[in-house]
């Protein structure tokens, strides 16, 4: 029998590779081998291949059926930790106390007999028909109470709540909060598909992939789609969770031949074939109900998890913001009082040495002052290299020029750059933190962190944004010299390490 080779180009390309480099290697000895000797180098090559392309894959259980008691407990603490850190920080007292009335909640009861299921999948797949015959066919056949649900498409659930990242919408909502999804395809899976259904297992949700409507494609063609489906899949899923039905199969022509050689055409109705669905769901639910109230336990701790993390994130950005302007507006000011080239606007970074300083206070990420310097540097390197300091510049002297009441001297432009760019080092640092993990050791990626400063830099760039900006920003500031030279000592402290832990920020209303 022939074996079908699925990549022989490559295969020959590597065959040929390692032939010439062994010839190379031992001239002499395949000059005594002769042609025998390449050809069995060859079949050896091709031999290992075959041997590895026969090793069967390796099926990786579904996200649910690995979570353990143990990492239900750890997600339990580090949500406990997020809650901690909320109540130390001046949280809430109500939303506090509602938070660890939910965690308190989270023990999983092994005597449950209610599950909760949800129907998903995309348009015309037969939701509602297979949600009906499941409640019809197999509710009474099992002694769980059993309840459904049918939900929108996960991948078009994006559209409909605009624009919202997938875990924030009431689709994705609504499927990890049920023991089980069963999701409907109608042939092929899609690239959106497989990423939905790959998203649910991660989030450790049981799911089943039913191919529903499968009389709607030949019966030859029917085995190829169900494979390929088990062959994708086989990563996230079990093989054994990923079935083909027809719920409601479409009426078929049924010709009948008459005694009288006349023949008589009939609609008949074909009996479901669902007996797959229903039989893996009643093995799940009578051999992992159990691991479904785990699993359920330990998604509802997650999302408990990151809702606190939202809720400090948020109370920190409120004292972080502040912040931010205050440097800002000194940044802004001193560069006016001394102006520099343009480049040399990072000069400022003693400015955002002290920012950064400040900011890791706020997010308990407390720094050396030589990573703090080094920090600092990094993110100055960052804008150079993205253009940020050059483009910065000549926008907003653009803007400035559009109006001559407003464009003054060199030193305004400057002022109005050096401010921008502090504030996108500071939102970026946001940014940065509030990725973290709650439980995260204090550190910082400069990679993580430049790659923060590109995408602040990417949403800061529109140019209403910079327009209103240059415009509150001219309006903070004049050009004083008692104001300039307190600035400039107010800079000098700050490279000189002798800033006190909350710099005073002089009085910058517009004069009358």
């Amino acid at each position: 029998m022939a074996v079908k080779l699925q990549r022989p180009i490559l295969i020959g390309g590597l065959g040929l590779s390692f032939g010439l480099w062994m010839m190379e290697s031992l001239h002499h000895s395949w000059g005594e081998a002769g042609e025998f000797g390449v050809l069995g180098a060859i079949a050896i090559g091709a031999g290992f291949w075959l041997f590895k392309k026969r090793e069967p894959a390796t099926i990786k259980p579904i996200a649910a059926e690995s979570v353990t008691p143990e990492m239900l407990e750890k997600a339990k603490t580090q949500a406990e930790l997020a809650i901690a850190k909320i109540e130390a920080e001046a949280g809430d007292a109500k939303i506090i106390a509602d938070l660890r009335t939910r965690l308190m909640q989270l023990s999983p009861d092994a005597t449950r007999k209610a599950l909760h299921l949800a129907i998903a999948g995309g348009k015309s797949t037969g939701k509602t028909k297979v949600m009906q015959w499941l409640q019809s066919n197999w509710q009474s056949q099992t002694d769980k109470t059993l309840t459904f649900a049918e939900i929108p498409a996960l991948f078009t659930a994006r559209d409909a709540d605009e624009g919202l990242p997938l875990q924030a919408t009431a689709a994705w909502k609504q499927a990890v909060a049920a023991d089980l999804v069963v999701f409907l395809t109608s042939g092929d899976l899609t690239d959106s598909e497989f990423q939905a259904i790959q998203q649910l297992t991660i989030a450790a949700v049981p799911v089943l992939v039913a191919w529903n409507k499968k009389d709607q494609t030949l019966p030859e063609q029917q085995a190829g789609i169900l494979q390929r489906a088990i062959d994708r899949l086989g990563l996230t899923l079990n093989p054994e969770n990923v079935v083909a039905i027809s719920v409601a199969p479409n009426p078929v022509k049924v010709r009948q031949h008459q005694s009288d050689g006349t023949m008589v055409e009939t609609m008949e109705q074909p009996e479901p074939e669902a007996t797959a669905l229903m039989t893996r769901l009643q093995q799940m639910v009578t051999q992992e109900s159990q691991q479904f109230v785990i699993a359920q336990s330990y998604r509802q701790a997650v999302a408990l998890k990151a809702e606190a993390q939202q809720i400090l994130n948020q109370l920190r950005r409120d004292r972080a913001m502040p912040v931010i302007e205050k440097y800002q507006y000194i940044s802004a000011a001193a560069t006016f009082a001394n102006p520099v080239a343009a480049l040399d606007l990072l000069a400022t970074g003693a400015v955002t040495t002290q920012l950064i300083v400040e900011l890791g206070e706020i997010y308990q990420h407390p720094f050396s002052f030589d990573r703090e310097k080094a920090i600092a540097a990094a993110m100055g390197e960052q804008l150079v290299k993205l253009g940020v300091v050059e483009l910065s510049t000549q926008t907003i002297s653009a803007i400035l020029k559009s109006n001559a009441v407003t464009y003054v001297a060199g030193g305004v432009v400057q002022g109005i750059s050096a401010a921008y760019l502090t504030r996108l080092a500071g939102l970026s640092l946001i940014e940065y933190f509030q990725a973290q993990d709650v439980s995260a050791e204090s550190g910082i990626n400069l990679e993580q962190l430049n790659q923060t400063l590109k995408a602040v830099f990417q949403q800061n760039q529109r140019m209403a944004f910079l327009q209103g900006f240059v415009k509150q920003t001219v309006t903070r500031f004049v050009p004083e010299s008692k104001k300039s030279e307190s600035l400039t000592a107010q800079v000098k402290a700050l490279q000189e390490n002798r800033i006190a832990e909350s710099v005073a920020i002089p009085n910058l209303e517009p004069s009358t």
